[in-house]
């Protein structure tokens, strides 16, 4: 079974008149494999997967299994709130060559943690991928339990990690007394990467390494191999853009700022709309700041 450690980029999904841009979307996978980074999260939370159609959620997740060609992995964003839905989206998504799947807990409907178990033990025994659950209690109204954990990892052999977003250091603890060194856990926020890292992650689902990829990969890189002082430096460098990148509602600053440094045009699709003009300064004088936009 596939392990998914170290730096994982959320990446954006590009769009240009109302459609996927697939000439973009290349651009930006190039520049992470280039990077160094350890593989893409394609059509997650940064990836708009609430606003794409089905069609487009399978090409994006097969352009990128495509354009990763076997050098870094590609970790399927295939949640949803429908049981029926993350196993057709899951199923599709192995169809055409991911090496894993990310599943977001169901959101709106708020299922209770026995809920939670069923879902999630549904889809494990639906496909071969190795999962990855994904818990954002910001966004879904509830969080995936720790002894929902490791009751799906006792239970299911392809539950071999978490993408914890919850901000709380303290849960990452938990999870890894309870779920022992085996089950690979992942920061869901940038600028936690490194107090989850100290507390026992192994590394990050990114939404900085859209802009900076080379520079969070280091950074996780850095931890990993035991070179705290320049794992910390980098940290500190780039702390300003890591809750910058979520001034509003992401992934909308991350697109600004690609979009700033001509990497995709700025286009998103309702409900989400552009930057306010303030928020726009304060990052771009951000991006400047941290050396990344000149």
């Amino acid at each position: 079974m596939l392990s998914f450690t170290g730096t994982y980029t959320a990446i954006v999904t590009p769009f240009r008149n109302g459609k996927v841009d697939e000439a973009a979307l290349e651009r930006l996978i190039r520049r992470q494999i280039k990077g160094g980074v350890d593989g893409l999260v394609p059509v997650g939370t940064t990836g708009e997967s609430p606003t794409v159609d089905y069609d487009e959620h399978i090409r994006v997740i097969e352009l990128s299994v495509k354009l990763a060609a076997g050098k870094i992995k590609v970790l399927a964003g295939t949640g949803g709130n429908s049981t029926k839905e993350a196993i057709f989206l899951t199923q599709r998504a192995e169809a055409v060559g991911a090496d894993g799947s990310l599943q977001v807990a169901p959101y709106y409907n708020k299922p209770t943690q026995e809920g939670l178990f069923q879902h999630f033990r549904a889809l494990a025994r639906a496909t071969g991928l190795p999962i990855v659950l994904y818990s954002i209690p910001g966004r879904c109204g509830i969080e995936i339990g720790v002894e929902t954990t490791r009751r799906l990892a006792r239970e299911c052999g392809n539950i071999i990690g978490m993408k914890e977003a919850g901000g709380n250091a303290d849960r990452v603890s938990q999870l890894r007394a309870a779920l022992g060194p085996k089950f690979t856990l992942l920061s869901g926020d940038d600028s936690l990467t490194l107090p989850f890292m100290a507390v026992g992650a192994q590394g990050v689902i990114s939404v900085a390494s859209n802009v900076i990829p080379r520079e969070v990969a280091n950074m996780v890189k850095a931890f990993t191999s035991g070179n705290l002082a320049l794992a910390r430096k980098l940290h500190a460098k780039f702390y300003p853009l890591f809750k910058d990148l979520f001034i509003e509602t992401n992934p909308v600053p991350v697109k600004a700022a690609l979009a700033m440094r001509g990497f995709i045009e700025e286009e998103y699709r309702l409900p989400l709309v552009p930057m306010s003009a303030k928020n726009r300064e304060t990052l771009a004088k951000t991006l400047k700041a941290c050396g990344v936009l000149r």
